[in-house]
């Protein structure tokens, strides 16, 4: 059996590695344009702010390793072309300049997703970046060196992360983005409203409800941005307002959502039996709405490639869906969420009641008892959880990955209230936290 993966970082390692473990005799050739495979793009902004001094460790894979395996890995080599029905592919070596043709049985299309362009006059100066892998990594670590004012256009997990790294390297930072609060997308205004005074208080500007309209320069080097409402001072812009799925290969070929990314069954099989496809590229299956969304998270990709390997012959195993399960340190607040945020339920006209509690996390006789803040979202009339948040000075996150189960599993609040867990004064109080917080929704 010969297989071709297009792609090699979470998704296309992680399947790699499963058809090894469960197809020995596979023939397994590998098409990657970057030269270099499995980066954690999550690290980027570590590195950036020097926590992670050495960023080989943000690789969990060579192709050194794989080629122990029997893969051949084809660094900066581009596919150009896929032909589903003839099984064939196109590919370029960048190096050389040489094109080829190669055949396959099973095609595996892991190639991820590509940063959304800020499409405005001005877009092509220079010191405009992106935040995606390791060779962003390394120009906005170079860039970073020689500028003073830093905007970040996007106040998601990645913009944030970045905004703080600049504002420990003692830049001027502005964070621009067009929603009316940062990182909306995972957490309700409760829990935000304190990150945002944060950041202020660390002297990062906030330019929220604002829209970039275009990109002012000197000498070929961006100098300023400005929005519908003013104007800022920025010699380096890191754009990171979103991703889009890399699937042009297959436009045409197999089913798509709008947005391009691919549709897959529950074995990640495309609407071709023998082309699969997993991570950044495709969509998922949401749990907390039943539906299908396009949710580009490392661990989705590592989970959906892994079910590549058992599924590649025959459905072995079955994806079970996600709760988008996500986590950030911001400053001194250790954050977590899992499904549904309040205001997302509302948005999707869900009948939703919520339940938060702020309390000590542990017993108050305890030399230190910091607080938190926790949230459930539930089903009003099923009383079903569908989200759940948390917030804390002291980290307290792993917590959110058993709301992520409690999901998962269709728990209820009425459930959740009872359900064991133990108590030892230096962890948390006779009644853990998440009974608290359920049995409130009583």
């Amino acid at each position: 059996m010969k297989v071709v993966v297009i792609g090699c970082t979470h998704a296309g390692t992680a399947a790699i590695l499963n058809i090894k473990a469960n197809h020995a005799d596979a023939q397994i050739t590998v098409y990657e344009r970057n030269d270099n495979i499995s980066f954690l793009s999550c690290g980027i902004a570590l590195y950036v702010g020097g926590v992670v001094e050495d960023p080989q460790g943000l690789f969990y894979s060579s192709p050194e390793q794989l080629a122990e395996l029997g893969v051949v890995t084809n660094m900066e080599h581009d596919v150009l072309h896929v032909d589903v029905e003839a099984k064939t592919v196109e590919v370029k070596d960048l190096k050389t300049g040489e094109v080829s043709i190669d055949t396959f049985d099973k095609l595996v299309v892991t190639t991820g997703s590509w940063p959304v362009t800020i499409d405005v006059e001005g877009k092509d100066l220079e010191n405009i970046l992106f935040c995606k892998n390791y060779n962003h990594a390394k120009a906005i670590i170079e860039a970073a060196k020689h500028v003073e004012s830093v905007a970040v256009v996007g106040g998601g997990y990645i913009g944030i992360e970045l905004v703080e790294a600049f504002a420990q390297q003692g830049k001027k930072v502005t964070l621009i983005d067009r929603a009316p609060m940062i990182m909306a997308k995972y957490f309700d205004k409760e829990f935000l409203e304190p990150v945002e005074k944060t950041l202020v208080d660390h002297g990062i500007k906030l330019a929220l409800c604002e829209n970039v309209v275009r990109f002012e320069g000197e000498n070929g080097n961006v100098k300023t941005v400005v929005t519908d409402k003013g104007s800022y001072d920025a010699d380096l812009v890191i754009s990171c307002v979103g991703f889009k799925p890399n699937t042009g290969l297959l436009k045409g070929q197999v089913k798509m959502l709008a947005n391009g990314a691919i549709i897959v069954d529950d074995y990640m099989r495309t609407s071709n039996p023998d082309v699969f496809a997993a991570g950044d590229s495709c969509i998922v299956h949401y749990n907390p709405t039943g539906g299908f969304e396009y949710i580009p998270l490392a661990t989705n990709a590592v989970r959906m490639g892994t079910l590549v390997g058992r599924n590649l012959v025959e459905p072995t195993t079955k994806y079970i869906g996600t709760q988008s399960t996500s986590g950030i340190k911001v400053y001194e607040h250790n954050m977590a969420a899992t499904g549904l945020t309040e205001e997302n339920a509302h948005c999707y006209g869900m009948d939703v009641k919520t339940s938060t509690l702020v309390d000590s996390y542990r017993p108050e006789f305890m030399p230190t008892h910091e607080q938190l803040m926790i949230k459930l979202v539930y089903d009003a009339k099923t009383r079903v959880i569908l989200g759940g948040q948390i917030s804390s000075a002291i980290d307290l996150t792993p917590v959110i990955n058993t709301l992520s189960v409690c999901i998962q599993k269709k728990v209820t609040v009425d459930e959740l209230a009872f359900i064991d867990f133990f108590f030892q004064p230096h962890y948390n109080k006779p009644w853990n936290f998440l009974n608290t917080v359920a049995m409130q929704a009583e």
